[in-house]
Protein backbone atom coordinates (compact mmCIF):
# COMPACT_ATOMS: atom_id res chain seq x y z
CA UNK A 1 0.00 0.00 0.00
CA UNK A 2 1.12 3.31 -1.04
CA UNK A 3 2.34 6.13 1.54
CA UNK A 4 -0.56 8.14 0.58
CA UNK A 5 -3.31 5.56 0.20
CA UNK A 6 -2.35 4.14 3.62
CA UNK A 7 -2.66 7.72 5.09
CA UNK A 8 -5.64 8.56 2.95
CA UNK A 9 -7.05 5.46 5.62
CA UNK A 10 -5.47 6.72 8.08
CA UNK A 11 -7.48 10.07 7.78
CA UNK A 12 -11.00 8.55 7.04
CA UNK A 13 -10.30 6.96 10.82
CA UNK A 14 -9.24 10.14 12.15
CA UNK A 15 -12.04 12.28 10.50
CA UNK A 16 -14.91 9.19 11.86
CA UNK A 17 -13.04 10.11 15.10
CA UNK A 18 -13.63 13.58 14.63
CA UNK A 19 -16.98 13.57 13.99
CA UNK A 20 -17.96 10.95 16.51
CA UNK A 21 -16.46 12.65 19.19
CA UNK A 22 -16.56 16.16 19.43
CA UNK A 23 -13.11 16.94 20.41
CA UNK A 24 -10.67 19.19 18.50
CA UNK A 25 -9.02 18.30 15.41
CA UNK A 26 -4.77 18.09 17.14
CA UNK A 27 -6.24 16.19 19.74
CA UNK A 28 -7.97 13.57 17.52
CA UNK A 29 -4.42 13.32 15.47
CA UNK A 30 -2.37 12.55 18.77
CA UNK A 31 -5.08 10.19 20.15
CA UNK A 32 -4.72 8.02 16.54
CA UNK A 33 -0.74 7.91 16.65
CA UNK A 34 -0.77 7.21 20.39
CA UNK A 35 -2.77 3.92 19.15
CA UNK A 36 -2.33 3.41 16.09
CA UNK A 37 1.63 3.09 13.92
CA UNK A 38 2.08 4.82 10.61
CA UNK A 39 4.91 5.35 8.14
CA UNK A 40 5.99 8.89 8.54
CA UNK A 41 4.83 10.29 4.92
CA UNK A 42 1.27 8.60 5.13
CA UNK A 43 1.39 10.38 9.02
CA UNK A 44 2.44 13.79 7.08
CA UNK A 45 -0.79 13.29 4.02
CA UNK A 46 -3.09 11.68 6.67
CA UNK A 47 -2.85 14.94 9.23
CA UNK A 48 -2.54 17.55 6.53
CA UNK A 49 -6.24 15.68 5.40
CA UNK A 50 -7.87 16.14 8.83
CA UNK A 51 -6.51 19.85 8.91
CA UNK A 52 -7.55 20.56 5.71
CA UNK A 53 -11.35 18.77 5.93
CA UNK A 54 -11.65 20.49 9.62
CA UNK A 55 -10.64 24.25 8.21
CA UNK A 56 -12.95 23.89 5.35
CA UNK A 57 -15.70 22.17 6.56
CA UNK A 58 -18.28 24.11 5.99
CA UNK A 59 -17.61 24.50 2.40
CA UNK A 60 -17.08 21.40 1.63
CA UNK A 61 -20.23 20.16 3.37
CA UNK A 62 -21.94 22.87 0.75
CA UNK A 63 -20.07 21.04 -2.36
CA UNK A 64 -21.54 18.03 -1.08
CA UNK A 65 -25.05 18.66 0.04
CA UNK A 66 -25.26 20.43 -3.87
CA UNK A 67 -23.69 17.77 -5.89
CA UNK A 68 -25.94 14.65 -3.89
CA UNK A 69 -28.98 14.64 -5.41
CA UNK A 70 -31.64 12.95 -3.28
CA UNK A 71 -29.78 12.67 -0.44
CA UNK A 72 -29.39 15.26 2.91
CA UNK A 73 -26.08 15.05 4.39
CA UNK A 74 -27.23 14.34 7.83
CA UNK A 75 -28.67 10.55 6.19
CA UNK A 76 -25.82 9.57 4.60
CA UNK A 77 -23.51 6.81 6.48
CA UNK A 78 -20.71 8.44 8.83
CA UNK A 79 -18.11 6.69 6.62
CA UNK A 80 -20.10 8.04 3.47
CA UNK A 81 -20.15 11.35 4.78
CA UNK A 82 -16.52 11.54 5.33
CA UNK A 83 -15.03 9.41 2.71
CA UNK A 84 -16.95 12.24 0.09
CA UNK A 85 -15.48 14.95 2.87
CA UNK A 86 -12.06 13.58 2.18
CA UNK A 87 -12.27 13.30 -1.70
CA UNK A 88 -13.85 16.32 -2.08
CA UNK A 89 -11.02 18.34 -0.28
CA UNK A 90 -8.35 16.75 -2.55
CA UNK A 91 -10.77 17.21 -5.50
CA UNK A 92 -10.71 20.99 -4.51
CA UNK A 93 -7.13 21.76 -2.43
CA UNK A 94 -4.86 18.87 -4.05
CA UNK A 95 -4.57 20.03 -8.05
CA UNK A 96 -1.31 17.89 -8.17
CA UNK A 97 -3.74 14.51 -7.46
CA UNK A 98 -5.25 13.68 -10.66
CA UNK A 99 -8.89 13.49 -10.69
CA UNK A 100 -9.10 9.65 -11.28
CA UNK A 101 -6.82 8.77 -8.65
CA UNK A 102 -9.21 10.95 -6.52
CA UNK A 103 -12.09 9.08 -7.29
CA UNK A 104 -10.96 5.33 -7.33
CA UNK A 105 -9.08 6.37 -3.87
CA UNK A 106 -12.17 7.31 -2.18
CA UNK A 107 -14.35 4.41 -4.15
CA UNK A 108 -11.70 1.98 -2.56
CA UNK A 109 -12.51 3.60 1.04
CA UNK A 110 -16.23 3.42 0.64
CA UNK A 111 -16.13 -0.17 -0.35
CA UNK A 112 -13.44 -1.19 2.19
CA UNK A 113 -15.46 0.76 5.25
CA UNK A 114 -18.75 1.25 4.15
CA UNK A 115 -21.86 -0.32 2.58
CA UNK A 116 -22.02 -2.71 -0.17
CA UNK A 117 -23.60 0.62 -1.76
CA UNK A 118 -20.94 3.13 -0.76
CA UNK A 119 -18.43 2.50 -3.88
CA UNK A 120 -20.88 3.70 -6.29
CA UNK A 121 -22.73 6.37 -3.99
CA UNK A 122 -19.16 7.59 -3.57
CA UNK A 123 -18.06 7.51 -7.09
CA UNK A 124 -20.97 9.30 -8.67
CA UNK A 125 -21.45 12.28 -5.75
CA UNK A 126 -17.29 13.04 -6.47
CA UNK A 127 -17.87 13.17 -9.99
CA UNK A 128 -20.22 15.55 -9.86
CA UNK A 129 -17.79 17.36 -7.61
CA UNK A 130 -14.76 17.27 -10.04
CA UNK A 131 -17.04 18.40 -12.80
CA UNK A 132 -18.35 21.65 -10.96
CA UNK A 133 -14.57 22.42 -9.85
CA UNK A 134 -13.56 21.61 -13.46
CA UNK A 135 -10.90 19.21 -12.66
CA UNK A 136 -9.96 16.77 -15.15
Amino acid sequence: MGARTSGREAALQMLFALESSGDDVETVITRYWRSFEGHPESRGYAEEIVRGVAAHLAPLDARLRAASHNWRLERMTRVDRNVLRLGAWELAHKAEVPRPVVLDEAVELAKSFGTLDSGAFVNGVLDRVADELSRR
